[in-house]
This record gives structure tokens, sequence and C-alpha cells, in this order.
């Protein structure tokens, strides 16, 4: 009898996982593969393979507050993070999505959040943050596109208010001991 129940529970669950994925919209497998090839195109530094899956009129709003309006600014902005002292290494965390995409318009426009760690070189230091972000895709000609991507950081905690936190407590311990130094250099100046 018990080996009844279990096999009936079996039975029930697996069928029941299999009418939900036959449930769910196909579109969610192409906006999945969308999120695949961005991420590889990001990590890999392929610009040109990125911009393809960009909307021609989108719009991007970084970390740092930069926006970033049409694929020639994307680009702009990433050959930035290549070079100079702000730059992007990767993730340690890939985009990961909290949730299925929430589809609007017929099926042709959609929105998603979710999360991510990115790893950087700044101020001559590996720093990761961890990131929340909100994108928005649309389907045009066939095929969806990264129309908007907004991406923030929490300023309350992060590892750049950190080191700056830190970088203060270690200066403001340096000026106290400095006070108290030329404090006591001046008293036995005056006792003499």
């Amino acid at each position: 009898m018990r080996i009844i129940l279990i096999l009936s529970f079996v039975f029930i669950f697996s069928g029941a996982s299999v009418t939900f994925a036959q449930g769910e919209d196909p579109a969610h497998t192409e906006l999945r593969l969308l999120r695949d090839e961005l991420i590889a195109s990001v990590e890999n530094g392929d610009i040109e393979k990125m911009a393809l899956h960009l909307h021609p009129t989108i719009v991007i709003t970084w970390q740092d507050g930069e926006v970033c309006r049409g694929i020639e600014e994307v680009k702009k902005f990433y050959a930035r993070m290549k070079a100079g002292n702000k730059k992007f290494e990767g993730y340690k965390v890939p985009p990961t999505a909290d949730a299925l995409t929430t589809l609007h318009a017929g099926g042709t426009t959609g929105v998603v959040t979710g999360y991510n760690i990115g790893q950087y070189f700044l101020l001559g230091k590996e720093i990761e943050l961890s990131n929340r972000w909100t994108a928005t895709v649309v389907r045009e000609n066939g095929q969806w596109l990264l129309a908007g991507y907004h991406v923030s950081m929490n300023v309350l905690d992060n590892p750049l208010l950190n080191s700056a936190k830190t970088g203060g407590a270690i200066l403001a311990g340096i000026t106290l001991l400095a006070g108290f130094g030329s404090g006591w250099w001046l008293a036995r100046r005056k006792v003499k």
C-alpha cells in the first residue's frame, strides 16, 4: 500500500511540473536566450555582439548615475569601462532574474527585475558590488531586444562606502594622535 501511495505522489507531482512547463509562454525561452547572449557578450568584451541585442533607442542608467541613450553611447561607456581607472572585470554572479518577465502589450513588451554581483577594479583595488536591476525588453521584427536597463546598488551598505568609512576612521585616529602629540609637545615647551 505504501508503494502505491508513493508512486501516486510521484506521478501527480511529475505531471504537475510537466503541466507548468508546458503552460509557460514560449517568450520566456527566447528571453532566457537573450539574457545568455547579452551576458556572454559583456563577459567577453564583445561590444558589437552585445549591440545586436539592444534596441536602437535603449536607455541605461548605471550605478554611478550616468545615463546612456542609444547604442553608440552604450558602446562608448563600455569602451571607457574597459580602459581607465574604473574597470568592469566581469560577474561573480551574473544577472539573475527574481521571477519570469512580466509580459505586457500582447506579449511584445516585458519588464523583469533581478540582481547580480559585478566585479570591478576601482581606486586601485578589486571590488565586488551587489546590484539590483530592472530591465525592459521589447519584441520587434520577431526578435527580443533590451530597451531599458536601470542598475543600482545599496548606497547605505556597499564596499565603496565601507572603504570610505574605514579610511575616515583611520584619518580621524591619526589626526587625534597628532593633536595629542602636538598638545603634549606644546605643553612641555611652555613648562621649560
